[in-house]
């Protein structure tokens, strides 16, 4: 390629989109490990920012930190979490990086203003961490066992997205500051939701009666029913992640599979047919059971199916690769035996496994534009790894002894 480019065979001066993802695909963020941050509670959320400058992760014991990482991972924002319940479930950034959403297991999201030169931001003490209540609960015991297990900016930073486990779908609408729809989802736990594109007209949802379902916003006013459903796991799905084209997503599902969808293959809701399940294991405390792992669903809808990683504890999380770096060749994915796994998305080969935690990485992030791979783990170390790595011997990551949440 680079003969071809300085002999002008190509006829254009530099490669194209297309070429350097061919090239950068090849250097996987597999060196190291080097710790950003360790604290004394579970790390359950690692997010980078979509321009790649920040880091957030979340932590269980009710902080919340926000890492630069163009000036050497410092922490830029401390943010002590105001109506914890439990944990911190999960994080968004707005598009502009001035705002972040964050839940609990609770009905109130709460959104901090980051423009502030405040470090230290301290729940209504230091900064006003606005509270917006998504519930429709009736009566006390409705409201505290009401719980958030997901939220999502939308493209344009006007709406906040949200999954419940009152089986529901919640956007709210942040100019007007009220709650603009809720969307029966599904029929258990609504685990996981995501948009489809930055159109904002679709949404994907995944919940624990194992399904996997895509709604038009444009269409509910006529008829609150998904645009398609699609079927394949046996368990409870943990995450959605979307392609952002529209059409594409992944689920990580409890029957320890991640699953590859084309939306195009979905079916109405009439035509759905749910697999048996085993409702005598729960995957927050039991090994899955060997004789469950060759199962196959009898309508699955799925396009490529991966196998390695073990989906047990919480709810772990995957995603596609970057498209700038890779093309999005790659999925990659949490693990409850403290490793990320990395499966190239067309063969289904595992090409990386990253086994630098002791226990459960429940959420892991690669730059969007450079080969540098965060994981955050129930150990309360938030690590990195890149190519091709800033020290020949990182050094040892000392570990604190583990307490099983």
């Amino acid at each position: 390629m680079l003969a071809a480019r300085e002999s002008n065979c190509l006829r254009k001066s530099k490669f194209s989109t297309a070429d350097g993802c061919h090239m950068l695909n090849r250097y996987l963020p597999v060196n190291g490990p080097y710790l950003v941050d360790q604290m004394e509670s579970c790390a359950y959320v690692s997010q980078f920012s979509s321009d790649g400058s920040l880091l957030v992760a979340g932590y269980q014991g009710s902080h919340i930190r926000i890492y630069n990482v163009e000036r050497g991972w410092k922490v830029q924002k401390d943010i002590v979490a105001r109506s914890l319940r439990w944990t911190i479930t999960d994080t968004s950034l707005s598009p502009d990086k001035r705002y972040l959403v964050y839940s609990s297991m609770s009905p109130i999201v709460h959104i901090v203003d980051l423009g502030s030169s405040v470090v230290e931001s301290l729940a209504n003490v230091t900064e006003i961490h606005e509270g917006l209540d998504l519930s429709i609960a009736n009566g006390e015991d409705d409201y505290n066992n009401f719980s958030i297990f997901a939220v999502k900016f939308s493209a344009d930073g006007r709406e906040v997205l949200a999954a419940s486990s009152d089986n529901s779908i919640y956007v709210y609408d942040l100019p007007t500051n009220k709650r603009t729809l809720r969307i029966l989802a599904h029929e258990e736990d609504v685990n996981t939701v995501c948009f489809a594109d930055e159109s904002g007209h679709l949404i994907y949802s995944g919940g624990d009666d194992s399904l996997c379902k895509v709604w038009d916003r444009r269409c509910l006013a006529s008829r609150c029913q998904p645009a398609g459903t699609l079927m394949g796991h046996l368990e409870g799905i943990t995450f959605i992640d979307s392609r952002g084209d529209g059409r594409y997503l992944i689920s990580n599902g409890k029957d320890q599979t991640i699953k590859l969808w084309d939306i195009r293959k979905m079916s109405s809701s009439s035509a759905c047919v749910t697999s048996p399940r085993n409702y005598d294991w729960d995957y927050r405390w039991m090994e899955y059971p060997a004789a469950f792992k060759d199962m196959k669903h009898p309508n699955d809808q799925s396009l490529a199916t991966y196998k390695g990683h073990t989906v047990l504890s919480t709810l772990i999380r995957c995603h596609f690769s970057p498209e700038y770096s890779t093309g999005q060749k790659y999925i990659y994915t949490g693990s409850n035996d403290g490793a990320v796994y990395t499966y190239d998305l067309v063969s289904g080969a595992l090409v990386s496994k990253l086994s630098h935690h002791k226990t459960t990485v429940r959420d892991c992030s690669w730059h969007p534009y450079l080969p540098i791979m965060i994981s955050s783990s129930w150990d309360g170390m938030i690590i990195r790894c890149e190519f091709p790595g800033d020290e020949e011997n990182p050094p040892p990551l000392k570990r604190r002894c583990h307490r099983r949440y």
